[in-house]
């Protein structure tokens, strides 16, 4: 049987047991509640009606979506990995949601036993700006690398893109102060993702799940006992698995995006992987299950159970 622990409380994020390996939700900020309705803008009070499952954690009474900033971290193998670094701190931004941050997310990270310059290796899922916040932090007038120590990887399809993109004023900043200082500090790697994924070390797994961005990658973590996947912005929200076709207002490639969501849920759905969400709010993890033509999320906190055929 699987276990369902619910232990995780408020002072201590939640935790997922994969036998040999333990994925810590590292809390940043919960996103405000005017983000659902910009940001999947087709998840309507009225879609959300259609899946009771989905209130009250992943939405509220009135049908409005709840969404929140979060990383994950993990030690596999002895490689201590942290995935996405969210927002950051004291970064100015267009999003008045997200500009002038000021979290307690490095104190949560070290409470889950990574203190930053333990971190050997940061995993970006794609380069958008509540992804690659806390990759560095203020010293002065410099922006320095956070995690010192740490290999700093994303797709090279990912840097290519935006390498020659028009990017607006607000997204050049980002990447002066979150993007460069990491290539500069010689710290960056972009890795060659084949359709297949591949596999960058033991137990993890990058696959290329296109179409928010070009090179957006989604993290696969395999322990001794059950396997999970790290969505990314993939998939931002659990409504989504109700309609896969629900897009983002942000997604590069709205029919990319829709197709490798379908593809992605399709492979997860009845085999027992967990899936967590980059930006589902608590309980963040669970399994997707066949639901009619369309797919749900049992919640899931503690150790799931590996499918076996």
């Amino acid at each position: 049987m699987s276990s369902h622990s619910t232990s995780s409380s408020s002072s201590q994020d939640p935790t997922w047991d994969l036998g040999d390996l333990t994925i810590h939700r590292i809390d940043e900020v919960a996103l405000p509640p005017q983000t659902g309705p910009w940001l999947l803008p087709a998840a309507t009070p009225d879609v959300v009606a259609q899946a009771p499952w989905l209130r009250p954690e992943f939405a509220d009474d009135a049908g409005i979506l709840r969404l929140s900033s979060h990383s994950f971290a993990f030690t596999a193998d002895g490689l201590r990995v942290l995935v996405d670094t969210g927002i950051g701190n004291g970064k100015t931004r267009a999003n008045p949601a997200w500009s002038n941050l000021n979290s307690d997310y490095l104190a949560r990270l070290e409470a889950a036993g990574f203190p930053p310059h333990s971190i050997d290796l940061v995993i970006l899922t794609h380069l958008h700006t509540d992804h690659v916040g806390w990759n560095t932090y203020a010293d002065g007038a410099a922006w320095k690398p956070t995690f010192p120590n740490a290999r700093y990887l994303t797709a090279r399809t990912e840097w290519n893109y935006w390498a020659t993109a028009d990017m607006d004023e607000s997204r050049q900043q980002m990447f002066r102060d979150s993007v460069h200082p990491i290539r500069e500090a010689g710290l960056l790697d972009l890795v060659e993702i084949p359709a297949e994924g591949t596999d960058i070390a033991p137990g993890i797994r990058l696959i290329p799940t296109p179409g928010h961005t070009p090179g957006h990658l989604a993290v696969e973590v395999r322990g001794s006992t059950a396997t999970a996947l790290i969505t990314g912005d993939c998939i931002h929200h659990p409504v989504q698995l109700l309609q896969p076709g629900i897009g983002s207002c942000v997604d590069i490639d709205p029919q990319q995006s829709a197709a490798t969501r379908r593809h992605l849920l399709a492979s997860l759905a009845d085999t027992g992987t967990l899936l967590l969400g980059t930006h589902f709010p608590a309980p963040t993890g669970g399994l997707v299950q066949s639901d009619g033509d369309s797919y749900r999320l049992t919640p899931l906190l503690g150790a799931p159970e590996q499918h076996r055929p």
